[in-house]
């Protein structure tokens, strides 16, 4: 009989909206919980299969906490500002406001079916005044101390999106968000100094609990450096007076191998060196870079170098030889100073560029390996290690060790460099030339300067405007609001203006996960009770997508709270975990690819929802494969755990399969399940949820063929276990059969003197004769066996031919050598 998943699931959807589960159960043990998911985009047409993924995910791990008692935190709410929600709302030519809230009231009435247990009394929305009045709030406590500042900086700048983006944002050289690829363009910004902040980032990733590759991701991106910043000494061609040309490198130990310096096109030092006749040819090269820049680059950074001599000479301060200053796209304005020492010999893009320009090659390291011509020139780069050559006094010392100590010394006390740290990472632009965002609370006063809104004035609520679309001039649409931007300035009470910027779609979610536990609070962002007991999040599951934005972003938020005395942690999430994507079969491209609408290879959750269940796809999402890996979605999938569900309630909801009450279920029996139990568990504690179902499959079809009959005891262990993956028809289950309900269980335990009777001694022999003895759980297939039997008696296996392998289950395993 088919499993009547339609009635069964509405029934149990309304039950658990009148009656939501309570966040704590009878057999509290005094210990809290907090699972969080990423909240979502509400701008879509709506949920899709990665969202199920990931959220079921977090739903199977905090039922698991609720089950045995903890105190939950499962929230859920919505990121609706920013470009993600605002394209949506141009696309289908409605205002922000309205087709949010439309995607949100759709995504609700999606997640229903999920049937996670989220506290929908603690739901958020950032796009709500009384949550981005924090949000506000936040952004002014880093403007008081210096945090937040106002700068002209040229910007990535998406001629799609018309609004800058921060670098975090931009994926080889394209918009995160649209694909295009992205300009460089000079504009009025507001900044974050997250750059303050690096070496704490830096540091305070070992303490996390998060994939490696995420954390790996982040210090990439931090990029910490130890060297030195050298000067070189130019001259103003205009007054004619000493320049200095700071630069840093990681490679002290080549300064006599300094061929040439390059300076990026857009550097402002570029009009000060470069000499009248020589000004045009220079003109046209910045010209043609700042044309093609897109992050900073240009297509010669990838293979030919492009560059150009700027007829400015500067002096090596280790040899007093003048050398060169060209001007190439390859060096970037906005890593370290915009400049770059030229060493041929032992860089490969300097070589490559010093080979195109006819440039020196100076060797300055020894290699056996690398030929020398008779202008002393080099045949390839070395950036190995070995002793310096051509170093003056510094000469036979090891390169990347003393010799770079005491060549830096030297330069300090010649009063020419100093040692530093630095970081690749640059500070975060802010804001966005675009409507739909929390508006900036701050006003610009020709007395006064930039002041900041009281916070009694707080909320500054976004204006409902007709013409949201973004002008592409540089200024947000918020700019032609004259009602709204003309203001008094709060110190003064003159004339003002407002910052017509917004902030970018981060802003919200960097802090979001402090205001769930709380979100009505008035007259304070949190409460500080809350942070001590809920505070860190014990488990974050989301995308990978996210490891240098939302995931940066978020620890620097609450490592400034901290410092400011507002938190009593410096870390927001202990635990992340990354699930991987959903993928499918495309028949336009001929791959398995990331679902989308123009590879017409989507999944609709409705469908699935309608034609399967609920269940059907919370187990599926869960059984494709190892969650953090990326999957392939297979159609004939859904049918496989149909069937398994049927058989499932078949076989607990015939009474002949339960033990009468005057009876004892069998030992075999008992153990069986109390195996299951472990098993299971013990795959979940591992992050092994496709793996616990097969555990259960395994289980089922052992009840099944030896026909047993199991005891309400192990029913409930076996129910309640599946509630986590399915908790409609586990719940049906439980009523049906036991007349409980899920919130009056817990989570089974296993029973470890029954796991310990059920070991066997197993014979290991070598060409009959026994070498080991091998204690192992009853019924272990050969497979298993053969493994940790090879680990035991490895040296007679040696170099050795098996020519079979005996094998009597639970006896013996017999290996057969030449």
């Amino acid at each position: 009989m088919r499993y009547n998943f339609r009635d069964i699931e509405k029934k149990w959807e309304t039950y658990w909206q009148e009656y939501p589960e309570p966040t704590e159960l009878a057999h509290k043990i005094g210990k809290k919980y907090y699972c969080l998911d990423m909240f979502p985009y509400p701008s879509g047409d709506g949920i899709h299969i990665g969202h199920w993924r990931a959220y079921v995910l977090a739903d199977i791990y905090t039922r698991i906490k609720w089950l045995e008692g903890y105190h939950i935190l499962h929230p859920m709410g919505w990121d609706a500002f920013g470009l993600p929600a605002e394209n949506y709302a141009i696309k289908h030519g409605v205002p922000p406001q309205v087709s949010t809230a439309k995607n949100i009231a759709n995504f609700k009435r999606q997640m229903k079916h999920i049937a996670a247990i989220w506290d929908w009394s603690k739901e958020i929305n950032t796009t709500d005044p009384e949550y981005y009045k924090w949000t506000q709030w936040i952004f002014l406590k880093m403007f008081e101390v210096g945090l937040a500042y106002e700068a002209e900086v040229p910007i990535n700048w998406c001629p799609s999106c018309l609004t800058g983006l921060a670098n975090e944002e931009v994926v080889q050289g394209k918009c995160e968000r649209c694909g295009t690829s992205v300009e460089q363009k000079e504009l009025r910004q507001w900044m974050l100094k997250i750059t303050e902040y690096a070496n704490k980032l830096l540091e305070d990733l070992d303490k996390l609990n998060w994939p490696e590759k995420i954390k790996l991701m982040q210090r990439n991106w931090i990029g910490r450096s130890e060297g030195a910043q050298i000067i070189f000494k130019t001259t103003d061609i205009k007054t004619d007076k000493s320049i200095d040309l700071p630069i840093y490198t990681t490679r002290p130990d080549t300064i006599f191998g300094v061929t040439f310096i390059a300076l990026s096109p857009l550097h402002p030092l570029v009009n000060k060196i470069v000499p009248e006749d020589r000004k045009e040819v220079v003109d046209n090269y910045c010209k043609l870079v700042k044309a093609t820049l897109a992050f900073g680059r240009v297509p010669g950074d990838e293979k030919e170098k492009t560059g150009v001599f700027s007829g400015a000479y500067v002096l090596n301060p280790a040899n007093d030889e003048y050398i060169p200053i060209y001007l190439s796209a390859y060096v970037l304005a906005d890593y370290g100073t915009g400049m770059i020492m030229g060493v041929p010999a032992h860089d490969e893009r300097d070589f490559e560029f010093a080979l195109k320009f006819k440039l020196r090659r100076t060797q300055v390291i020894y290699c056996p390996d690398v030929k020398v011509d008779s202008q002393d020139n080099v045949n390839k780069p070395y950036m190995d290690d070995g002793p310096l050559v051509n170093s003056g006094q510094f000469n036979g010392l090891d390169a990347k060790t003393e010799g770079a100590k005491q060549i830096v010394d030297y330069l300090v006390k010649k009063g020419v460099a100093k040692c530093m740290v630095q970081y690749r990472m640059r500070d975060w632009v802010f804001s966005r030339q675009r409507y739909w965002g929390e508006p900036i609370p701050l006003v610009h006063c020709k007395k006064c300067g930039v002041v900041p809104i009281p916070e009694d004035q707080l909320p500054v609520e976004l204006p409902v405007i007709k013409k949201y679309q973004p002008t592409g001039t540089g200024e947000s649409p918020l700019a032609t609001v004259y009602d709204w931007v003309n203001t008094s300035c709060p110190k003064c009470g003159g004339q003002a203006k407002r910052e017509t910027n917004t902030m970018p779609q981060w802003a919200g979610s960097s802090w979001y996960f402090l205001r769930y536990p709380n979100p009505h609070l008035s007259d304070k962002p949190w409460d500080m009770k809350d942070m001590n007991y809920w505070l860190p999040v014990d488990l974050y599951i989301g995308g990978i997508e996210h490891a240098i934005l939302h995931l940066l972003y978020a620890r620097f938020y609450v490592k400034f709270l901290y410092d400011q005395g507002y938190l009593p942690f410096d870390e927001p999430f202990m635990r992340l975990f990354n699930q991987g994507m959903v993928l499918k079969y495309s028949e336009k491209s001929g791959q398995v690819e990331k679902m989308s609408k123009s590879k017409s290879n989507v999944v609709s959750p409705d469908k699935i929802v309608d034609t399967y269940g609920a269940d059907v796809l919370r187990m599926y999402v869960m059984f494709m494969g190892p969650p953090e890996l990326d999957c392939e979605w297979q159609d004939n999938g859904l049918e496989g755990i149909r069937r398994f569900i049927d058989k499932l309630w078949n076989y607990l909801t015939n009474a002949q399969n339960l033990v009468p009450k005057t009876a004892v279920e069998e030992a075999e029996v008992t153990k069986r399940v109390n195996r299951f139990v472990y098993d299971f568990q013990n795959r979940l504690e591992h992050m092994k949820p496709n793996t616990a179902i097969s555990v259960m499959m395994e289980l089922l079809n052992d009840l099944l063929s030896k026909d047993m009959q199991i005891s309400c005891k192990s029913f409930e262990k076996i129910v309640v276990s599946l509630s986590v993956l399915a908790p409609h028809i586990a719940s049906e289950l439980l009523e049906k059969v036991l007349h409980k309900k899920l919130r009056e269980c817990r989570w089974p335990v296993w029973d470890t003197v029954l796991l310990e009777e059920e070991k066997v001694t197993i014979v290991v022999q070598v060409n009959g004769k026994v070498r080991a003895n091998l204690v192992a759980r009853k019924g272990k297939e050969q497979p298993d066996i053969e493994l940790d039997a090879r680990a035991l008696i490895g040296k007679w296996l040696a170099d050795k031919e098996i020519v079979k392998v005996i094998f009597v289950q639970d006896k013996l395993i017999n290996f057969v050598i030449e």
